[in-house]
């Protein structure tokens, strides 16, 4: 047996590896998932490293733990004032569109191999959800952004399609392994698992923000524990009791990302901070799990599979999913569409439920690991590389707007009605010119840093405005509209 100091030096080496190729490889817009896959694969068996790992049930275990911290810190950081216009359409791709992809897929897999339905079903479930992670690591390398509603569109439909991905493989399997099972019984179980995980994420979120704003601990550090705690635990109860866990996961880590409560930002940063881990300790695990000369056996039926996921099972899912919906913004129009439909990566959920096969004894399950192993890298390959120029030729890319970290924290408690906010002094805007003593700002609302041309200004109230500005603003929360109402009115309004 490996001794533990030997486990941890190899794991902190690989770790370090990973963390510092991944630096320099951001401006070449190498996602970061195929860096820390293709660390593991080289440290694998059959690489330089020739560390012999093949325990499958290991590898999901650590998979489903790293989702557990990944899902949440999605939810965190996702604000709900950008996802709100686009919720409708998000959730029909994450839950339609997910369903058409498997369902498409199957088809082609049982048609084109003569299989039946329900193996060829089971591949296209694993591989119908997409990788939110890996889409925006790309475009933020790139110094780019998206126009209009395409972002947070693609942000929550990424972040919450995994549920419904991991249902359909759960429930395939079933299907697969016991013949005599009803379908309608796996239909009642999907409603039952998506309807108790939405609940419980709901309920359980607030009563976290709650829990965390009404201890008083005197060791800061212990919010953090207490948090990760409770994070694992409304993924565990939920699942305990049959509820789909990763659905309850990311929508808590929403509800709570998108509420006040004490050490929000330093709780922010370090379930981001644990989500990174968690990423490069799954890519690598699941690196050492893969025999890369087995992924040339399946290259012809691999590059098929491809083919059908990229030109037909996804374009096709993304229009129909669409058809009828639209965000707050406008109908989407059909260059909008084939950017939706291009940018679907498959990321390391895809990967870790390669693994469920193997567990549940599912006939021929390495080929499937194989087969979605390399439909994943060549997802990344092929479309990773090819976003940014995408996006430019469809002209629906923008400058990305990089925001700044201000340095003030406010940790409100149930006795005060406050937040501390930041507000951008825009273009043209009636307050640019005066005094801050001239705004006429609400009496329970103050200015108390002002950040101008990567400089900070302490406010005084003969301080005068400019252009861009980044005003740091403790604000009562009855009138936030009313501070946003006197920056934003317009010279020409006067």
């Amino acid at each position: 047996m490996i001794q533990i100091e030997y486990i941890l030096l190899i794991a902190c080496v690989l770790i370090l590896i990973s963390v510092t190729i991944s630096k320099f490889s951001e401006k070449a817009g190498i996602p970061a998932l195929l860096l820390f896959i293709g660390v593991g694969m080289f440290a694998g068996s059959e690489g330089i490293g020739g560390i012999y790992f093949d325990d499958v049930g290991l590898a999901q275990n650590i998979g489903i733990i790293a989702l557990i911290f990944i899902l949440f810190a999605g939810g965190l950081d996702t604000k709900w004032s950008e996802v709100k216009p686009v919720i409708k359409p998000a959730v029909s791709l994450a839950t339609i569109g997910v369903f058409l992809t498997a369902v498409i897929v199957g088809l082609f897999v049982s048609y084109i191999f003569n299989v039946s339905f329900l193996w060829g079903l089971l591949i296209g479930s694993i591989i119908s959800s997409t990788d939110a992670a890996a889409l925006f690591s790309i475009i933020r390398s790139r110094s780019i952004s998206l126009k209009g509603g395409l972002k947070p569109l693609l942000e929550f439909e990424s972040g919450s399609n995994d549920p419904m991905a991991i249902f359909l493989t759960i429930g395939t399997i079933q299907l697969l392994m016991n013949p005599e099972k009803e379908l309608i019984d796996t239909i009642l179980l999907f409603i039952f698992q998506m309807g108790i995980g939405l609940v419980l994420g709901l309920a359980l979120g607030k009563l976290m923000v709650i829990l965390i704003n009404r201890m008083n601990f005197t060791n800061e550090g212990i919010y953090i524990v207490f948090s990760l705690a409770l994070c694992i635990l409304i993924f565990s109860f939920t699942a305990v009791i049959g509820g789909s866990g990763f659905l309850a996961i990311y929508i808590s880590g929403l509800i709570i990302g998108n509420s006040s409560f004490i050490h929000k930002k330093g709780t922010i940063r370090f379930f981001d901070g644990l989500a990174v881990l968690s990423q490069i300790a799954m890519f690598l695990t699941l690196g050492l799990l893969v025999f890369p000369s087995k992924l040339m056996e399946i290259l012809v039926p691999g590059l098929l599979i491809c083919a059908c996921l990229f030109f037909i099972a996804r374009p096709l899912s993304v229009y129909l999913s669409l058809i009828f919906l639209r965000s707050d913004f406008k109908r989407y129009s059909f260059k909008e569409k084939i950017f939706i439909s291009w940018v679907g990566l498959r990321g390391a959920v895809p990967i870790i439920l390669a693994t469920f096969p193997s567990i549940a004894g599912v006939p021929n399950a390495d080929i499937i690991f194989n087969i979605v192993f390399f439909v994943v890298l060549t997802s990344v390959l092929l479309q990773g590389w090819s976003l940014t120029p995408v996006a430019k030729l469809l002209k629906l890319d923008e400058p990305l707007k990089i925001r700044r970290e201000l340095p003030l924290q406010f940790n409100p408690t149930d006795n005060v009605d406050m937040e501390l906010l930041d507000f951008i002094v825009p273009y043209n805007s009636l307050a640019v010119g005066k005094t801050l003593a001239g705004l006429s700002f609400p009496d329970d609302s103050r200015i108390v840093l002002i950040w101008r041309n990567e400089k900070s200004v302490i406010p005084g109230g003969g301080t005068m405005l400019e252009e861009g500005d980044t005003l740091l603003t403790l604000v009562n929360k009855n009138n936030i509209s009313r501070v946003k109402e006197i920056l934003s009115k317009q010279k020409s309004e006067s």
